[in-house]
């Protein structure tokens, strides 16, 4: 390249091995690349005799550069926890002075890769993201990384990456419930989950096993089911339900689930809780609209959308140091109600 051309940041980012937005914000003295980084760019952009190019520099700042729009991916709005993980997501982000940018997957991983590619092209400053139930390859998120875009993930998380999340104590909220169902004197415990591909399910499981092995039972494979909405309980529930063996209590994996197999209960005629325990994990509205009400975890899902965004802001505004990581976990808690026997005490 001859010295007396005028380089360009493409050429600058080619020669250091990075990418032109790191060249670009190094030379604005950006807080999210490292110190070490921003001098080494431009300790050779001024060797080099870089001068900016001030239109392009122009329409940088206006049509490029990420706002102050975080953008989010729900896999369902309507779904009562994520509703109320968006409300403490806006609320913080309010706060701050962030607008949001709400996508919802429904469930789908091309519409969450085309969602991705939206949230690039509009250049939001960052991306909080619960991942879809059949999400198996991650590369529209890598994309994301790729153009040095923070990404946090809640509730449902990619391990494939190593990126900042939220969740909330999945495993010990499994582990309490159980140890509940136990202890007012349940022995046979079914699981109602979702595909065990998903890191949720995988800690809830846990939970739900180490709570049966604590309190001296053995976890059955035939007491586990992949079932994770009403539908779905409610079709297979009364197969369980008349079997000889039939369990005395069931722990699923959300209070809609939980639901379905309450009312599949009634309809066989037995009694809940006397004849059939049962516990599931959210504490949504449905959760006080049913008869009995619903023993449940209670997700805290207000707090798991401020603390998302309260993450992803250090990123973007450079209080968590360039390649560094946060997790958080928000705990949970159980509530008793009617679903449930009371804890019977050992004379």
């Amino acid at each position: 390249m001859s010295e007396k051309a005028n380089i360009t940041m493409k050429d600058i980012a080619r020669e250091m091995g990075v990418s032109v937005a790191t060249v670009s914000r190094a030379l604005q003295d950006s807080p999210r690349i490292s110190a070490e980084q921003r001098e080494r760019i431009q300790a050779y952009a001024r060797e080099h005799n870089f001068i900016p190019n001030a239109v392009a520099e122009s329409l940088r700042r206006s049509r490029v550069a990420p706002q102050k729009i975080i953008g989010v991916i729900v896999p369902q709005i309507a779904h009562y926890y994520f509703s109320t993980i968006l409300s403490g997501m806006e609320e913080e982000a309010s706060a701050r002075g962030y607008s949001m940018i709400v996508a919802q997957s429904d469930e789908q991983y091309e519409r969450e890769v085309k969602i991705c590619e939206s949230f690039l092209g509009h250049r939001v400053c960052g991306v909080i993201v619960s991942q879809a139930k059949d999400t198996l390859r991650y590369d529209h998120f890598q994309k994301l990384l790729d153009n040095e875009m923070p990404i946090v993930f809640y509730d449902r998380i990619c391990t494939g990456l190593n990126t900042s999340r939220v969740v909330v104590d999945d495993y010990q909220g499994a582990f309490t419930a159980v140890s509940h169902l136990i202890e007012t004197g349940c022995r046979r415990i079914a699981f109602y989950g979702s595909d065990m591909h998903l890191e949720i399910s995988k800690n809830r499981y846990n939970g739900y096993r180490d709570a049966l092995l604590k309190g001296g039972l053995t976890p059955e494979a035939d007491m586990r089911f992949e079932c994770d909405n009403r539908a779905k309980a409610e079709e297979i529930t009364p197969e369980l339900l008349q079997r000889p063996d039939r369990p005395d209590a069931i722990f699923a994996v959300n209070d809609d689930t939980a639901i379905g197999i309450l009312y599949t209960a009634k309809r066989l005629g037995l009694h809940v809780p006397d004849d059939l325990s049962i516990c599931g994990f959210t504490n949504g509205e449905r959760a006080i609209a049913c008869d009995p009400m619903l023993t449940t975890v209670e997700q805290r899902g207000h707090r798991v959308g401020i603390e998302a965004v309260d993450i992803l802001l250090d990123h973007v505004e450079g209080r968590t140091a360039p390649g560094a990581v946060e997790r958080r976990v928000v705990k949970t808690r159980l509530i008793t109600r009617g679903t449930t026997r009371e804890v019977k005490n050992e004379e």
